[in-house]
């Protein structure tokens, strides 16, 4: 009896529960009644249950606990909807969402410690949405990060080496630190945690369809939530996970250019499996041909990633990971002339040449180590590599405490093989001849140029006259332009092992929340540089030279291999080392004072610790060069280590500060305004290049950055806005230029100089939709950006300082900033087709301090259609430079080796009115056919 009683109360209870479970179900569809894939379903009680929506916008969550709940249904780009429900039985809902233009009503993460609702904050933030990625055409992160407002965005060099700043906060920005001032993310940690020259984050960054949105947030509380990167938060957001097997896959091809191909596949999928498990895996592979004419294939690789997700009653643990393992190139600046208006010099086109070395094979003796040798392959470009694991977890501890966790180990290497600077050489210029191997010895005579794929000889030179002021002489034949191109083989080595976290606690008081907590970075990284000068022609599609000294009765002298390299490993060398730690503590305070008004206050101090050394060389010298044979000049000059080390071990200590109010005016609409005071500890690059072969006699600046901002936030019901008026100023820029002293043959860079820049101005994003199926946005930035305070270290062309200067600019407009830059769109959807086309506008520009140059104006046009041709199945058409306009992005000075943009002042484009100059040009016209397919 006691066994039967005990089995019918179990049988009872059993019986109890299941009937105290309930199902809810539904279907989400937006004003036009169409279905919305992805959105998210929570329902939030003593414990959590979630979910997304299939392709049929319909969702179902089993085994619901009767209890009183809150529903939150959200989708980026659409309104939430927040609504208690008591669920006693089984439901069924169907709700329709409705747009959110600018999603100011949906929640971020970035710039925040506490994720929130983006009209609730007191920051100057953009979000990119899924629609908004699938219009972009793929050509790197910069590129797709120019139709965020206020950011100046610098694509023309390709996918890596780019630059992206936002406010005037630029200065150190401006050459192959890109990325100097703001932080580049994934999912809210940095993809690189340290930068040097040709050595920054885009090398390890590629968006595909793994990414959900962008969050992009300007200055403001970038100081106090971001790692050393005062100037903004850049973060690319991956897709969550979904209840069902779902995913996509997309196919893509096209043409960019003179008609250079493109091929790419994306892929990504998602499932639950077990009790509360979830998966993500996907990535993408990409062969393309380059935007401009290269004799190889200018990128090629791609990247895998995943997550492996644990949902419980208290929150989540998540296991992620990514490999890349990718191969591109970046482009150098066209030849111009005609100060006034450029023009391509030379024969060359703004939109397709390219002054690059050829694809070629080459062994150059590794200076640390003589008796190994280091490949050399231009067509390699640079060859990054990034191997990352993390795990991520969030946990409500009770009593309103929550904690959040977030690590990453990531083993980083980039590998670049290939040219820098591609100046115009007079054959009757000594440079050339002195390169060939610093002097010792230095070929007079008669040279013979031959093509070294061919064999071919296209010139013989007599060059005796150059001392005589008559120049070089052709005996036969002739060289393309009378010159040869000034450029080095650039070979660099790069590795980083790295580990961030970032650890948040979390307590919720009536009307207090409190965010306090700890973020750490270390990094052992090394570098090592080598350059190689080399004989190519100066022409579109340079070939490469061999050249020979051929007096009679001597011996025949080779002046370079058979590649046409010379000057083996005598024009650059690097090879340091460094330890960094990063760590720092936070606290931030959201104070709801009253219905209305959100204050925001937050500290974070920062302790960066840089330790390292810098090897010092010298040129192996001995008879007859490394190989030992008198006839071969090409190896007679190799820097190498000496065995000596300048070290450096310095820590950089500072307190950022910010505080922010929100005004709520209505549910729609809000008023902010913030003060940040932040920080710029130096990067590596300030030891690496300003005391190449000399001691580290002294610790960088610490930059100070201070912005104001004041803004308004509005959602209504067909038109949408956010405006911000800021102020910003940028001290301690310490600024120094590359140069080369042609009498003796050596690079070096000025002594540094402190300037100080200021911008006050206006950004704005903006949304009109006057019916459903119609949307125009606007958004840009007015601004007057100024070098308040700033000098210019002028060394005459000669390491000898006793003919160096100072010229003062103090006043003058700030380079490469625009005072208005915008975007203006219109965008059509109805039913199974789609359709946009976007206008880029870009400012005129100053191309140095001096405001000798100016940068003109140009305009973009990129469009494109979309049509569903069934329930899974997509095709879309992108166009980016619709019109193949020829802009201008970049100044690098004059057209001479080791020329540099502050070099050309009034004074010298008055002496060289009809002189070349070097600009780099915007890429040329893409198109891309998408093939989509949703399961």
């Amino acid at each position: 009896m006691l066994k039967t009683k005990l089995f019918v109360f179990i049988l009872l209870i059993n019986t109890i529960a299941a009937f105290s479970q309930a199902t809810i179900k539904g279907q989400i569809t937006d004003a036009n009644n169409l279905p919305l894939e992805g959105a998210s379903v929570i329902l939030k009680a003593k414990t959590n249950l979630f979910t997304l929506t299939n392709s049929n916008g319909t969702f179902e969550i089993k085994k619901v606990p009767h209890d009183t709940y809150t529903l939150t249904i959200s989708h980026l780009g659409y309104k939430t909807i927040i609504e208690d429900l008591i669920i006693s039985e089984n439901l069924t809902k169907n709700y329709v969402l409705k747009p959110d233009l600018l999603n100011l009503h949906t929640v971020v993460v970035t710039g925040n410690f506490t994720p929130k609702p983006q009209i609730k904050t007191s920051t100057s933030i953009s979000t990119l949405n899924t629609n908004a990625l699938k219009q972009v055409v793929p050509q790197g992160t910069a590129n797709l990060l120019q139709n965020i407002p206020g950011t100046f965005a610098d694509a023309s060099a390709g996918e890596v080496f780019t630059r992206v700043y936002t406010r005037g906060i630029s200065a150190a920005a401006e050459d192959d630190l890109g990325w100097y001032y703001v932080s580049l993310q994934e999912d809210g940690l940095p993809v690189s945690l340290v930068q040097h020259s040709y050595y920054g984050s885009d090398l390890f960054h590629r968006a595909d369809i793994t990414t959900q949105k962008v969050e992009a947030l300007r200055g403001g509380n970038a100081s106090i939530t971001a790692m050393n990167a005062p100037g903004g938060i850049y973060n690319f957001i991956s897709k969550k996970h979904s209840q069902t097997l779902s995913g996509e896959i997309q196919a893509q091809t096209g043409i960019q250019g003179d008609g250079n191909p493109i091929y790419r596949t994306d892929a990504f999928i998602t499932s639950c499996f077990g009790d509360n498990w979830f998966f993500t895996a996907g990535g993408h592979y990409r062969h393309n041909e380059g935007a401009r004419n290269t004799d190889f294939t200018f990128s090629k690789g791609g990247q895998f990633k995943f997550s492996l997700l644990k949902e419980n009653s208290r929150g989540y643990f998540k296991l992620y990971g990514k490999y890349l393992n990718d191969k591109t190139n970046r482009y150098n600046g066209v030849a111009a002339t005609n100060w006034n208006d450029p023009t391509p010099a030379f024969g060359f086109d703004f939109n397709t040449t390219t002054l690059m070395m050829p694809e070629f094979q080459a062994n150059i003796p590794d200076g640390r180590n003589l008796n190994t040798t280091n490949s050399f392959d231009p067509s390699q470009g640079a060859h990054a590599k990034d191997l990352a694991v993390g795990f991520d977890f969030q946990q409500n501890l009770g009593n309103n405490w929550s904690v959040k966790n977030n690590i990453k180990f990531s083993f980083k290497e980039a590998n670049w093989q290939t040219s820098i600077s591609n100046a115009f050489v007079s054959i009757s210029d000594p440079t050339v001849y002195y390169l060939v191997s610093n002097g010792n010895p230095f070929p007079v005579g008669q040279l013979v140029f031959k093509d070294t794929k061919t064999g071919n000889e296209l010139a013989t030179i007599n060059n005796g006259g150059i001392f005589a002021g008559t120049g070089s002489q052709y005996i036969s034949g002739s060289l393309p332009n009378d010159a040869v191109m000034g450029t080095s083989t650039w070979y660099k080595d790069n590795d980083a092992n790295e580990i961030m976290q970032q650890l948040n606690f979390r307590k919720e008081f009536t009307t207090h929340d409190l965010n306090f907590g700890l973020a750490s970075g270390f990094s052992d990284t090394s570098v090592f540089t080598q350059g190689s000068f080399a004989f190519s022609t100066y022409e579109n599609n340079p070939r490469m030279l061999q050249v020979t000294l051929e007096n009679p009765e001597d011996p025949v002298i080779a002046l370079s291999d058979e590649y046409g390299v010379s000057n083996y490993g005598g024009l650059f060398f690097t090879n340091s080392r460094a330890d960094i730690s990063q760590i720092a503590v936070f606290a931030n305070d959201h104070w709801q004072i009253s219905k209305t008004l959100l204050l925001d206050l937050g500290l974070r101090f920062e302790s960066i610790k840089h330790k390292g050394s810098n090897d010092m060389f010298e040129p192996y010298t001995s008879t007859g060069g490394l190989d030992g044979d008198e006839t071969t000049a090409y190896d007679n000059n190799i820097l190498q280590p000496t065995g000596e080390r300048n070290t450096f071990n310095f820590t950089y200590n500072y307190l950022s500060y910010s505080g922010g109010l929100n005004y709520k005016l209505n549910e729609d609409a809000a008023l902010f305004g913030r003060f940040s005071k932040g920080h710029k500890a130096p990067e590596l690059n300030y030891y690496f290049n300003n005391f190449s072969n000399v001691p580290v006699n002294a610790e960088g600046e610490i930059q100070d950055i201070t912005q104001i901002e004041l803004g308004l936030k509005t959602s209504l019901k067909d038109f949408s806005f956010t405006t911000t008026l800021f102020w910003s100023e940028l001290k301690n820029i310490g600024s120094t230029n590359f140069e080369f002293d042609s009498d003796n043959g050596s690079i070096f860079y000025t002594p540094i100089q402190n300037n100080t820049s200021r911008t006050i101005g206006l950004e704005w994003e903006s949304v009109y939709s006057p019916i459903n199926i119609l949307a125009f946005r606007f958004n840009g930035v007015l601004q007057n950006p100024k070098a308040s305070k700033w000098t210019v270290y002028d060394a005459a062309g000669t390491v000898d300082t006793s003919d160096d200067s100072t010229t003062n600019y103090s006043g003058n407009q700030l380079a490469f900033n625009p005072k208005l830059m915008f975007n203006l769109s219109a965008e059509f959807n109805k039913n199974k087709f789609s359709s946009f086309i976007k206008w880029q506008y870009m400012g005129k520009r100053e191309g140095n301090v001096a405001n000798a140059f100016q940068l003109d104006p140009y305009s973009t046009f990129n469009a494109g259609i979309g049509y569903k041709i069934s329930k899974n199945l997509s095709a879309n058409l992108l166009a980016s430079n619709v019109f193949n306009s020829e802009g201008l992005a970049n100044f690098f000075g004059a057209n001479t080796f080791g020329a540099n943009a502050n070099g050309a002042t009034q004074e010298y484009i008055d002496a060289n009115p009809d002189a070349s100059f070097v600009v780099v040009p915007i890429l040329p016209r893409a198109t891309m056919l998408q093939l989509n397919y949703v399961f």
